[in-house]
């Protein structure tokens, strides 16, 4: 059954396409196919460079004589999500792909919920060839690597090889101007090539690896940074072969750091084993704050200090009496290098001032270095330290109050009290009185100034009032140890 009359065409329709990836050629003349009510076993879809050639339009069973519209016919209709699908998977290397997506739009004509039928094997076909062209798509945007020439004229151009397995090269072409727009570059492909200028992108032959020239020194800056944020915590090598294909080793700089890397990790991880587990064993303790602050931007000794983000050491006074802690820099605090410089700091800082407490004479730091987060979309929403990372990054507070050697420490939440006590302490029911620290110090201990954030009403003026009162009381006790 077909959506239209029972049509019979004597021979078979050779319909040309421009272009392997023409898609919009396709879905013109199969417009004029399904209004010339053509069935799909009567139409043979020519690509250039998929050896169909011009062998049908020698066969006399086929024609190139495209059929005219029926006057009457009516425009074929299709959900957006089709046509969604239908581009991707026209960029598909299979050489059936024009095939299916036109047998699929003569059965939608007359079957238009076809799309939510799972198990129909056209539909889930479809979905496979789009699915591919996704990841490939992906994986270019990932794994291309633009490398410093000179052209002829010695300016500086960028050229990248790359691999792609689908016909994707033009359409993710707008991708890489977006995102270089003021480099001139060009990406070699054996599919063909492409060459912006800055202002005009312009398209070229297919072209052979030998083609794109070696590597340049800007490729050692990014091998260290590689290096540096590897992530020896959370490797599963199974995992990252599966994002990363060895497919694409060869044409990645950093590639060859990884089999070194992973060892060096397995290594890690036996030597922490046989230290009992202590990831520090061995390591002298910084003698200033400015090789504790190296240290701290190297470290990779847990999950967080691995995620990529910023390392954010404390700021203030390497003699300060007071030393303020919070939980972990937030979002603020890892883009501009500093803590408490975010919403939860502000309010610090106006709570400090009504106290009589001068920021610039107390050491801020925080229980942990890095910032850990959820990604949402563009968002990056905090998360807490868990009692493991916190307890690990202890060893750089303990570092820091050693150096500092403060007589007062405040402690701002539950997160600062189990890195400066060993423990998880409840903050109510220590708040407002002081706690001796081994070293000699004086421990006072009360909420993170972003609860006070997440409060409203009347809870919110009780909490900001008890935090004012501690605050006091920490002013008060520092001009009695003066």
């Amino acid at each position: 059954m077909t959506p239209f009359r029972d049509a019979r065409i004597a021979d078979a329709c050779a319909v040309p396409l421009a272009a392997p990836d023409d898609f919009d050629g396709w879905r013109e003349q199969a417009r004029r196919l399904i209004m010339a009510e053509v069935p799909p076993d009567r139409v043979v879809w020519i690509v250039p460079g998929e050896g169909n050639g011009d062998l049908f339009a020698e066969s006399p069973g086929h024609s190139r004589r495209l059929p005219v519209p029926r006057a009457a016919a009516p425009q074929p209709r299709v959900s957006r999500a089709f046509l969604s699908l239908a581009k991707a998977a026209a960029l598909h290397s299979d050489p059936q792909r024009f095939a299916l997506l036109y047998r699929l739009l003569w059965r939608l004509q007359g079957r238009p919920g076809l799309l939510e039928d799972k198990a129909d094997a056209d539909v889930r076909r479809l979905h496979d060839l789009s699915r591919a062209v996704r990841r490939d798509s992906h994986k270019m945007h990932a794994f291309v690597r633009f490398r410093a020439v000179e052209d002829e004229e010695g300016r500086e151009h960028f050229v990248a090889w790359f691999e792609p397995s689908h016909h994707i090269l033009r359409a993710n072409a707008s991708f890489f101007i977006n995102r270089f727009t003021t480099m001139r570059w060009s990406i070699l492909t054996p599919r063909g090539s492409l060459h912006w200028d800055g202002e005009v992108l312009l398209e070229g032959p297919s072209a052979r690896r030998e083609d794109a020239r070696g590597g340049d020194p800007a490729e050692d800056l990014w091998r260290q940074y590689y290096a540096s944020i590897f992530n020896p915590a959370r490797l599963k090598v199974g995992a990252m072969v599966k994002e990363m294909p060895r497919r694409y080793w060869k044409n990645l700089p950093e590639a060859a750091l990884i089999p070194d890397l992973i060892a060096g990790a397995q290594a890690r991880e036996a030597a922490m084993v046989s230290a009992g587990g202590d990831p520090f064993a061995g390591m002298a303790k910084p003698e200033d704050l400015d090789a504790l602050a190296k240290g701290i931007r190297d470290c990779r000794r847990c999950p967080i200090g691995c995620n990529g983000t910023r390392a954010v050491p404390g700021e203030g006074p390497g003699n300060a009496s007071l030393m303020i802690v919070g939980e972990q820099p937030g979002d603020h605090e890892e883009m501009e290098g500093r803590p408490f410089v975010g919403p939860a700091g502000q309010l610090l800082d106006e709570h400090m001032g009504a106290a009589g407490i001068d920021r610039q004479r107390a050491r801020l730091t925080n229980a942990v270095k890095h910032f850990k987060f959820e990604q949402r979309g563009k968002r990056r929403l905090h998360q807490n330290p868990t009692a493991k990372e916190i307890d690990i990054c202890r060893w750089w507070l303990d570092a820091e109050r050693a150096i500092v050697r403060p007589k007062l420490v405040l402690g701002l939440g539950a997160s600062a009290g189990r890195s400066l006590l060993g423990k998880t302490t409840s903050i109510q029911s220590v708040r407002g009185r002081p706690i001796a620290l081994a070293d000699g110090s004086e421990l006072w201990l009360t909420v993170h100034p972003s609860y006070l954030l997440r409060l409203d009403g009347e809870a919110r003026e009780a909490e900001r009032g008890r935090f004012a009162a501690d605050l006091a009381a920490v002013a008060a006790r520092r001009r009695e140890l003066a």
